[in-house]
């Protein structure tokens, strides 16, 4: 079931509100290292959050995502490494050209020419056929969907959380519903200027939302997400969102993601109520990576 309303949301939601039929995090992730790392200058277009003043180290940023990918594992979570491309600058961001679900792995369909050469990778595919994943290509559809960057999903319950933009279109949208075998996706309309969902909110382990409301063209949006995580839903600024603070993700029950410039924005307040949920925060700097528009959560492809 595909939703546009606030109200058809919450209605909806309460088929599934106590419904947990699918384990919240990943078995695992997989990563693109940053080589012969640049910010892609035709993302620029779209992506408010590109530094395109500073020129990025890419010497600095293999060593950033190396020590990220040393991180999760030390939490117990398997990474599988895939190597950076030349030509794909904008690889390093995996988790809007595929996704998994349910022994099947979605392939996306990019908005940019440059990001569509990702989705036809043979060894990203081959990999995931030999653990017996199925592909579903939307890459040769007429669509577009970066599939985990606009669409947030609850894992638990298997809702999804779709800010429309450039990034994803109607089509695309129904296929990645589909194609994730998600129970409810709530669509919705983001501010202009916002490309994609998780840069403004994520979903922790299934159990909790973070989220910055003023991302959203419609206010009541917000509040009805928040309804469906009662007592566990975290609003955060503007200035916090721009920092990447809500582009993190929580790999274990809880163990959280966020980059060293999300959580340093982070007001101290917020980073006690998210351990008092019983989150872990692990903070990893990611300045080079940050400057091609995505932060920590982008750079994470989880594998269920």
């Amino acid at each position: 079931m595909i939703v546009r309303t606030p109200g058809a949301f919450t209605e909806a939601l309460s088929t599934f509100r106590d419904l947990q039929n699918t384990v919240p995090v990943p078995r695992g992730v997989f990563m693109v290292l940053p080589e012969s790392f640049r910010v892609a200058d035709e993302s620029a277009v779209d992506n408010p959050y590109l530094d395109l003043d500073h020129p990025a180290d890419a010497g600095q940023a293999l060593i950033q995502a190396h020590t990220l990918a040393d991180r999760v594992r030390a939490c117990g979570v398997e990474v599988k490494l895939f190597p950076g491309l030349a030509e794909t600058p904008d690889a390093i961001f995996p988790n809007n050209v595929f996704a998994t679900a349910a022994g099947r792995l979605l392939i996306g369909s990019m908005r940019h020419p440059g990001r569509r050469l990702e989705a036809q990778r043979r060894d990203i595919r081959d990999w995931f056929s030999a653990q017996g994943y199925q592909a579903i290509d939307l890459s040769v559809r007429d669509c577009v969907s970066e599939l985990t960057g606009p669409m947030i999903i609850d894992r638990a319950r298997r809702i999804g959380f779709c800010g429309m933009s450039e990034r994803i279109d109607e089509a695309g949208l129904a296929a990645t519903h589909e194609g994730l075998g998600l129970n409810l996706s709530f669509a919705f309309d983001l501010v202009q200027g916002e490309y994609h969902t998780n840069v403004v909110m994520s979903i922790l382990a299934g159990r909790a939302c973070i989220l910055c409301p003023q991302s959203f063209a419609d206010q009541r949006v917000p509040q009805a997400i928040a309804a469906a995580f009662p007592g566990r839903y975290l609003e955060i600024t503007v200035a916090e969102k721009n920092a990447f603070a809500a582009n993190c993700i929580a790999l274990t029950d809880q163990d959280l993601f966020i980059s060293q410039r999300g959580a340093d924005a982070l007001h101290p307040e917020r980073i006690r109520t998210l351990e008092s949920w019983g989150f872990r925060l692990h903070a990893v700097e990611l300045s080079e990576i940050e400057k091609a528009g995505g932060s920590l959560r982008c750079m994470i492809a989880e594998i269920f």
